[in-house]
Protein backbone atom coordinates (compact mmCIF):
# COMPACT_ATOMS: atom_id res chain seq x y z
CA UNK A 1 0.00 0.00 0.00
CA UNK A 2 1.72 3.15 -1.27
CA UNK A 3 5.12 1.62 -0.69
CA UNK A 4 4.39 0.52 2.88
CA UNK A 5 5.27 -3.09 3.69
CA UNK A 6 4.35 -5.32 6.64
CA UNK A 7 1.73 -2.88 7.94
CA UNK A 8 0.42 -5.13 10.79
CA UNK A 9 3.93 -5.36 12.28
CA UNK A 10 4.34 -1.60 11.99
CA UNK A 11 1.03 -0.96 13.77
CA UNK A 12 1.90 -3.39 16.56
CA UNK A 13 5.27 -1.74 17.10
CA UNK A 14 3.69 1.69 16.92
CA UNK A 15 1.25 0.89 19.72
CA UNK A 16 4.07 -0.25 21.99
CA UNK A 17 6.14 2.84 21.21
CA UNK A 18 3.26 5.26 21.77
CA UNK A 19 2.49 3.69 25.15
CA UNK A 20 6.03 4.26 26.41
CA UNK A 21 6.04 7.26 28.80
CA UNK A 22 7.94 10.32 27.67
CA UNK A 23 8.14 14.06 28.40
CA UNK A 24 5.46 14.88 25.82
CA UNK A 25 2.79 12.57 27.19
CA UNK A 26 3.67 13.44 30.78
CA UNK A 27 3.35 17.15 30.06
CA UNK A 28 -0.05 16.71 28.38
CA UNK A 29 -1.29 14.68 31.34
CA UNK A 30 0.00 17.32 33.76
CA UNK A 31 -1.69 20.17 31.89
CA UNK A 32 -5.00 18.31 31.62
CA UNK A 33 -4.95 17.52 35.34
CA UNK A 34 -4.28 21.15 36.25
CA UNK A 35 -6.32 23.06 33.69
CA UNK A 36 -8.88 20.76 32.11
CA UNK A 37 -9.71 19.15 28.80
CA UNK A 38 -9.55 22.20 26.53
CA UNK A 39 -6.09 23.26 27.71
CA UNK A 40 -4.95 19.65 27.63
CA UNK A 41 -5.80 19.51 23.93
CA UNK A 42 -3.83 22.72 23.36
CA UNK A 43 -0.77 20.96 24.74
CA UNK A 44 -1.55 17.86 22.70
CA UNK A 45 -1.80 19.99 19.56
CA UNK A 46 1.73 21.22 20.26
CA UNK A 47 2.92 17.61 20.45
CA UNK A 48 1.20 16.70 17.18
CA UNK A 49 2.63 19.71 15.37
CA UNK A 50 6.08 19.00 16.75
CA UNK A 51 5.90 15.35 15.67
CA UNK A 52 4.69 16.38 12.21
CA UNK A 53 7.71 18.69 11.86
CA UNK A 54 10.09 15.95 13.00
CA UNK A 55 8.58 13.45 10.58
CA UNK A 56 8.94 15.96 7.75
CA UNK A 57 12.54 16.66 8.68
CA UNK A 58 13.22 12.94 8.83
CA UNK A 59 11.83 12.39 5.35
CA UNK A 60 13.85 15.37 4.09
CA UNK A 61 17.09 13.84 5.29
CA UNK A 62 17.82 16.05 8.31
CA UNK A 63 18.30 12.91 10.38
CA UNK A 64 21.36 12.02 8.30
CA UNK A 65 22.77 15.50 8.91
CA UNK A 66 22.30 15.20 12.67
CA UNK A 67 23.83 11.76 12.68
CA UNK A 68 26.87 12.92 10.71
CA UNK A 69 27.43 16.24 12.51
CA UNK A 70 28.27 15.65 16.17
CA UNK A 71 28.42 19.38 16.93
CA UNK A 72 24.94 20.08 15.55
CA UNK A 73 23.53 17.06 17.34
CA UNK A 74 25.14 18.19 20.60
CA UNK A 75 23.73 21.72 20.32
CA UNK A 76 20.18 20.48 19.82
CA UNK A 77 20.61 17.79 22.47
CA UNK A 78 21.84 20.09 25.25
CA UNK A 79 19.33 22.78 24.37
CA UNK A 80 16.57 20.22 24.76
CA UNK A 81 18.02 18.89 28.01
CA UNK A 82 18.28 22.43 29.37
CA UNK A 83 14.66 23.16 28.53
CA UNK A 84 13.47 19.97 30.23
CA UNK A 85 15.54 20.88 33.29
CA UNK A 86 13.93 24.32 33.41
CA UNK A 87 10.48 22.74 33.28
CA UNK A 88 11.45 20.29 36.04
CA UNK A 89 12.67 23.09 38.30
CA UNK A 90 9.39 24.94 37.82
CA UNK A 91 7.41 21.84 38.80
CA UNK A 92 9.56 21.17 41.85
CA UNK A 93 9.25 24.78 43.01
CA UNK A 94 5.48 24.57 42.70
CA UNK A 95 5.46 21.30 44.64
CA UNK A 96 7.63 22.83 47.37
CA UNK A 97 5.15 25.66 47.70
CA UNK A 98 2.34 23.13 48.13
CA UNK A 99 4.22 21.24 50.83
CA UNK A 100 5.00 24.41 52.78
CA UNK A 101 1.42 25.52 53.18
CA UNK A 102 -1.89 23.77 53.55
CA UNK A 103 -4.17 26.79 53.29
CA UNK A 104 -6.70 26.52 50.50
CA UNK A 105 -6.04 30.02 49.19
CA UNK A 106 -2.29 29.54 48.98
CA UNK A 107 -2.61 26.13 47.37
CA UNK A 108 -4.96 27.55 44.75
CA UNK A 109 -2.45 30.24 43.90
CA UNK A 110 0.44 27.79 43.64
CA UNK A 111 -1.44 25.40 41.37
CA UNK A 112 -3.15 27.91 39.14
CA UNK A 113 -0.34 30.44 38.73
CA UNK A 114 2.01 28.21 36.68
CA UNK A 115 -0.87 27.17 34.44
CA UNK A 116 -1.91 30.77 33.92
CA UNK A 117 1.58 31.85 32.91
CA UNK A 118 2.50 28.94 30.68
CA UNK A 119 1.48 28.55 27.07
CA UNK A 120 0.71 24.83 26.70
CA UNK A 121 0.85 24.67 22.90
CA UNK A 122 4.19 26.43 22.63
CA UNK A 123 5.73 24.55 25.54
CA UNK A 124 4.68 21.15 24.20
CA UNK A 125 5.92 22.11 20.74
CA UNK A 126 9.35 23.06 22.09
CA UNK A 127 9.58 19.83 24.11
CA UNK A 128 8.91 17.88 20.90
CA UNK A 129 11.27 19.79 18.65
CA UNK A 130 14.29 19.84 20.98
CA UNK A 131 14.74 16.09 20.83
CA UNK A 132 17.18 15.09 18.08
CA UNK A 133 16.83 11.43 18.99
CA UNK A 134 13.19 11.61 17.90
CA UNK A 135 14.20 12.56 14.35
CA UNK A 136 16.68 9.68 14.22
CA UNK A 137 14.03 7.36 15.65
CA UNK A 138 11.47 8.25 13.01
CA UNK A 139 13.94 7.42 10.26
CA UNK A 140 15.23 4.22 11.90
CA UNK A 141 11.70 2.96 12.57
CA UNK A 142 9.92 4.14 9.43
CA UNK A 143 12.55 2.99 6.96
CA UNK A 144 12.02 -0.64 7.96
CA UNK A 145 8.51 -0.50 6.51
CA UNK A 146 9.20 1.36 3.27
CA UNK A 147 9.54 -0.65 0.07
CA UNK A 148 12.95 0.33 -1.38
CA UNK A 149 11.63 -0.33 -4.87
CA UNK A 150 8.73 2.11 -4.52
CA UNK A 151 9.11 5.20 -6.69
CA UNK A 152 7.80 7.71 -4.13
CA UNK A 153 9.31 6.92 -0.71
CA UNK A 154 8.24 10.32 0.66
CA UNK A 155 4.63 9.24 0.18
CA UNK A 156 5.35 6.10 2.18
CA UNK A 157 6.65 8.29 5.01
CA UNK A 158 3.43 10.30 4.88
CA UNK A 159 1.31 7.15 5.25
CA UNK A 160 3.40 5.88 8.16
CA UNK A 161 3.34 9.31 9.77
CA UNK A 162 -0.45 9.50 9.45
CA UNK A 163 -0.82 6.24 11.35
CA UNK A 164 1.62 7.48 13.99
CA UNK A 165 -0.34 10.69 14.45
CA UNK A 166 -3.62 8.79 14.73
CA UNK A 167 -2.17 6.58 17.45
CA UNK A 168 -0.89 9.68 19.24
CA UNK A 169 -4.31 11.37 19.04
CA UNK A 170 -6.02 8.36 20.61
CA UNK A 171 -3.41 7.95 23.33
CA UNK A 172 -3.16 11.61 24.31
CA UNK A 173 -6.96 11.91 24.31
CA UNK A 174 -7.10 9.08 26.83
CA UNK A 175 -4.48 10.85 28.96
CA UNK A 176 -6.37 14.15 28.77
CA UNK A 177 -9.65 12.70 29.95
CA UNK A 178 -7.82 10.66 32.59
CA UNK A 179 -6.02 13.80 33.72
CA UNK A 180 -9.26 15.64 34.37
CA UNK A 181 -10.34 12.78 36.62
CA UNK A 182 -7.09 13.13 38.54
CA UNK A 183 -7.67 16.86 38.93
CA UNK A 184 -10.69 16.31 41.17
CA UNK A 185 -8.63 14.08 43.46
CA UNK A 186 -5.80 16.63 43.50
CA UNK A 187 -8.15 19.38 44.62
CA UNK A 188 -9.47 17.27 47.48
CA UNK A 189 -6.10 15.97 48.62
CA UNK A 190 -3.34 18.54 48.82
CA UNK A 191 -0.63 16.04 49.68
CA UNK A 192 -1.54 13.98 46.63
CA UNK A 193 -1.27 17.06 44.43
CA UNK A 194 2.11 18.03 45.88
CA UNK A 195 3.40 14.48 45.59
CA UNK A 196 2.28 14.14 41.97
CA UNK A 197 3.88 17.47 41.05
CA UNK A 198 7.12 16.42 42.75
CA UNK A 199 7.11 13.12 40.86
CA UNK A 200 6.51 14.90 37.55
CA UNK A 201 9.41 17.27 38.23
CA UNK A 202 11.70 14.36 39.10
CA UNK A 203 10.71 12.53 35.92
CA UNK A 204 11.45 15.59 33.80
CA UNK A 205 14.89 15.80 35.39
CA UNK A 206 15.36 12.16 34.46
CA UNK A 207 14.33 12.88 30.87
CA UNK A 208 16.83 15.75 30.77
CA UNK A 209 19.68 13.55 32.01
CA UNK A 210 18.76 10.79 29.56
CA UNK A 211 18.71 13.22 26.64
CA UNK A 212 22.01 14.84 27.66
CA UNK A 213 23.69 11.42 27.67
CA UNK A 214 22.26 10.39 24.30
CA UNK A 215 24.52 9.87 21.33
CA UNK A 216 23.81 10.28 17.64
CA UNK A 217 24.43 6.60 16.91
Amino acid sequence: MLGVIDLPTYLAGLVLIVLLPGPNSLYVLSVAARRGIRTGYRAAAGVWCGDAVLMTLSAAGVASLLQANALLFGIVKYAGAGYLTWLAIGMLRAAWGMWRTRKERTESQEVSAPGAEERPFRRALVISLFNPKAILFFVAFFVQFVDPAYAYPALSFVVLGAFAQLASVLYLSALIFGGTKLAAAFRRRRRLSAGATSAAGALFLGFAVKLSLASSV
